[in-house]
């Protein structure tokens, strides 16, 4: 049960550190938000940056690239709860009978 929780973890945590590195680099190359994936990956990471929104400024570059630093911030955060998980359940495994 345990490995299956730990794969679950895993799986979700990978897939959400994903999101948040291709929003990243598509935010940097300034990718068109008007096209269908991007525009659906701005809007299913959003309720992820939420929490982090504003903490720092997100500079334009040139020809409108933009340096997201929120969704830097979000990477490592999520990352850390990732493992923080993972460990919780390992410690609750160590504990158990079987």
């Amino acid at each position: 049960m345990f490995r299956i929780l730990e794969g679950l973890i895993s799986l979700v945590m990978g897939v959400i550190e994903i999101f948040l590195g291709l929003r990243f680099i598509f935010r940097l190359l300034d990718a068109n938000p008007a096209a269908p994936f991007v525009g659906w990956l701005y809007e299913t990471t959003r309720p992820l940056l939420n929490p982090f929104a504003n903490i720092f400024p997100a500079p334009h570059l040139a020809r409108g690239y933009v340096v997201e630093f929120s969704t830097l911030v979000a990477l490592v955060i999520y990352l850390f709860a990732g493992y923080l998980l993972l460990e919780l359940v390992a410690a609750i495994r160590g504990y158990s009978l079987r």
